[in-house]
């Protein structure tokens, strides 16, 4: 295996040891080099030996470094020196199934890449691993490491995933844990499926490997209005989701007893909207380990924006502001806003709810509203002095919403400044009092 350089940054430890663009790397001090986990977990030492290829002919170079971090300015064609990992999987859940036809092609990919894991937070469902991955997870100690894990009954786990291989590595979750690499892991429930007693099942086998284990997040399954002839699911109803939670509530009681009142699984924000339940308190989520699966999200601006609102004077603001969000957030910056109202006469926040028409109105959630919908929904509506959206609509480093508007696109056409706010009480505040 060999990586191809494609540059030598000037002056960088590289190019001193006569490393060119164009030469390919092949080790390290010994080691292969197969992508960026290597190259990065492999040059954190003070005496580097690099062989390397130069027209087809091997040749070796030392590099010595003040500070064992220190990068050596190599650059590579990609970020992950290597070809982001597909999924294998045909879940039955899966929302890349459910996009229409027509849009850019990177909403069709399927990433199920440990590396994307380890940098950034993805989830992993672990049939996409190799032995060399799983054992290079262990003898790196990258971790944590986020899994998809979706049920613990192996039987199941290959009915939901369709791979004949996905019941069989679960047994890596026992090797994970018994070489010490943390893991948070989620499931994601469908009505019939893998809830009611499959989730308790689940739980309780997580929990034996708890404290590798950090956190469990149980999230409902998403749909969209583009369905036909997919696997035959549905949303769940109000009684259905407040069963889950009385699941997890039951499970936690049972697991901090014997664990030093240590919370170890969390529903979604989305359960307890559903169930039409009141969220717990941001205390209750601890270090907030699922907040990208949407697991105390709520809780953590209520608590943020309360401490914000407290730290400032009250006075007179005469100002008057659209805040648009998706129905599962709606009530709580409705909350959020009128507390500010209170506290700054003559400002005005008019909160307004965003139906997804795009894919569908079982689709609540802020992250998946398009720029259409906000254009076609707010075009003839008086929103004061500007419009505030969740940044978490839109996307390619913040610029386009998942339908290819731009934010100045959106903005252009509603002839309003419109800002994108971080899911954050403090920005949030800011936001609408200045």
């Amino acid at each position: 295996m060999s990586v191809k350089i494609i540059g030598v940054a000037n002056g960088a430890y590289g190019e001193r040891a006569g490393i060119e663009s164009g030469d390919e790397l092949l080790s390290i001090n010994g080691n292969e080099i197969y992508d960026v986990l290597d190259y990065r977990f492999y040059i954190q030492s003070k005496k580097l030996t690099l062989e390397l290829l130069r027209n087809g002919e091997k040749y070796k170079t030392n590099i010595r470094k003040s500070d064992e971090y220190a990068d050596i300015g190599l650059e590579f064609s990609t970020y992950l020196m290597d070809k982001q990992h597909s999924c294998k999987n045909k879940c039955v859940f899966c929302f890349v199934d459910q996009m229409p036809k027509g849009m850019r092609d990177t909403l069709y990919f399927k990433d199920d890449d440990s590396r994307m894991s380890f940098l950034f937070g993805n989830y992993i469902t672990l049939t996409g691993l190799c032995e060399r991955e799983v054992q290079r997870i262990i003898d790196m100690h990258i971790s944590p490491v986020n899994i998809s894990v979706h049920t613990m009954n192996p039987e199941l786990r290959v009915q939901m995933m369709k791979n004949p291989h996905a019941g069989e590595v679960l047994s890596i979750l026992d090797r994970f844990s018994e070489n010490g690499i943390e893991m948070n892991t989620q499931l994601v429930l469908c009505p019939g499926l893998n809830d009611g007693d499959e989730l308790r099942f689940s739980l309780e086998e997580l929990s034996k490997l708890s404290p590798s284990v950090k956190s469990i997040a149980a999230v409902p399954v998403g749909l969209t209005k583009y369905r036909d002839g997919l696997y035959p699911l549905r949303t769940y109803t109000k009684e259905e989701a407040a069963n889950v939670i009385d699941i997890i509530d039951e499970f936690n009681a049972h697991f901090a007893y014997f664990n030093g009142g240590q919370t170890l699984a969390y529903a979604s924000d989305e359960f307890y909207l559903i169930a039409e339940r009141p969220l717990p308190d941001a205390d209750y989520y601890g270090e907030f380990a699922q907040l990208d699966n949407g697991v105390g999200m709520c809780a953590l601006l209520r608590s943020e924006f309360t401490d914000a609102l407290a730290g400032e004077n009250s006075r007179d603001i005469k100002r008057n502001i659209t805040i648009a969000t998706g129905y599962a957030a709606y009530d709580l910056l409705c909350e959020l806003s009128g507390k500010a109202e209170e506290k700054f006469p003559g400002l005005k926040v008019n909160v307004v709810k965003i139906k997804n028409e795009f894919f569908g109105e079982t689709v609540t959630v802020a992250g998946l509203i398009t720029g259409e919908d906000f254009k076609n929904q707010l075009k003839d509506m008086q929103m004061g002095e500007k419009l505030l959206i969740p940044r978490v609509c839109l996307r390619n480093e913040g610029d386009k919403f998942l339908d290819d508007v731009t934010i100045e696109e959106l903005s252009e056409y509603l002839k309003i400044d419109v800002y994108a706010v971080e899911n954050d009480g403090y920005k949030l505040l800011d936001s609408i009092i200045n």
